[in-house]
């Protein structure tokens, strides 16, 4: 990929740690899993980090929920990782499978439009009118192909699915057999050792298409929670704000303390109550450590372009309108509470949230 990709997957940014793993796991004669690159300890050290081998901690998290992952991904049984939206749940599927497969791109996305092809195989039509139903013509899922090579595959946002369409993982989690008829009434293709699914799905997506029994039987449920660590999340956004902010031209500063507003609104319109214990109503929209990060890049921008190159109080309001206030007029309200109540109570000892307090009442009418 060229140096202008804006997002390269996993296996290829972190491709010196993985090397320094693999190195890792050969000078200590640790043991492989069938099909897997990595040893279990090896691919644990790739997420939560290893200072000693200079690997990065890429999870911010429960590290037991990471080893549990890892567990069920030895066994028979597939992972469904599941939680709020923002919770970096595709990111620690993407990660799991860099590490076990040495691919992360084996991934299915879910949506309505999501039918059994993607998941099992479809037909190149012109070689099919041309040649009949040949190996040729077969176009492998990317289920498909991880059941041949033995690597991982990934489903996104699976409830976002049909309920028909998700039940054609049943057969293929339980007997890890995948039929091609059309190539004849033998044709089969068993899946090879390392072969496993990993599935996110969104809390709020609960309902939108429920999963079967049967194909909830077929997976261990992992639930991927907010950071709960305030100091965590601080020094995450600050992280990630400096990583997106490496391909922008222009000079940008963003103060640790505008860094700690940021954070601390979107804790309190997440928990639904401030620091200091006074509830308040949760807007509907998303407000993950994610959208933190997008926010700040936004205000980043902002400044830098538009600005004296420093992120105040006033560009992280106007960029959190575009995040907080979407389609709902009831969220409009809970937000505007927060300002005039929470915000403005802050605003008389704080400059930045003075600046915050202004912004918001003139970007957010």
């Amino acid at each position: 990929m060229s140096k202008s990709t804006l997002r390269v997957p996993a296996e290829v940014r972190y491709a010196d740690e993985l090397e320094r793993l693999r190195a890792a796991d050969e000078a200590e004669k640790r043991p492989l899993p069938p099909g897997w690159r990595l040893s279990p300890r090896a691919v644990r050290s790739f997420i939560v980090g290893d200072p000693a081998l200079q690997v990065s901690r890429k999870f911010y998290g429960d590290d037991p929920l990471v080893d549990r992952a890892v567990v069920t991904l030895l066994g028979r049984q597939a992972l469904m990782l599941v939680g709020e939206p923002g919770t970096a749940k595709s990111m620690l599927s993407e990660l799991l499978a860099a590490a076990i497969s040495g691919t992360s791109t084996l991934t299915v996305q879910g949506t309505a439009g999501t039918t059994e092809d993607h998941l099992r195989y479809s037909w190149n039509y012109a070689l099919l009118l041309a040649e009949g139903p040949t190996p040729r013509a077969l176009v492998k899922s990317p289920i498909f192909q991880a059941m041949e090579t033995g690597r991982v595959a990934r489903v996104e946002e699976i409830t976002r699915t049909a309920p028909e369409i998700q039940d054609t993982l049943v057969s293929l989690l339980s007997e890890k057999l995948l039929m091609v008829p059309e190539l004849g009434p033998d044709e089969l293709v068993g899946a090879q050792a390392g072969f496993n699914l990993i599935a996110t799905a969104n809390l709020r997506d609960r309902g939108v298409n429920e999963m079967s029994s049967a194909l909830k039987r077929r997976f261990n449920f992992e639930t991927v929670k907010p950071i709960a660590d305030r100091a965590f999340e601080v020094e995450l956004v600050s992280r990630q704000l400096a990583e997106s902010l490496d391909t922008v031209p222009a000079k940008v500063e963003a103060p640790a303390d505008v860094i700690e507003l940021l954070v601390t609104a979107f804790r309190e319109l997440r928990d639904g109550r401030t620091e200091q214990g006074t509830p308040l109503k949760r807007p509907e929209t998303v407000m993950s450590t994610a959208e933190a990060v997008n926010v700040a890049h936004a205000a980043a921008l902002e400044a830098a372009y538009f600005g004296d190159g420093r992120v105040g109080g006033g560009e992280i309001a106007r960029a959190l309108a575009g995040v907080a206030l979407k389609d709902s007029t009831e969220d409009r309200a809970r937000l505007r509470y927060w300002v005039d109540n929470v915000v403005r109570e802050r605003a008389g000892g704080d400059p930045q949230w003075r600046e915050f307090l202004t912004a918001a009442r003139s970007a957010w009418d």
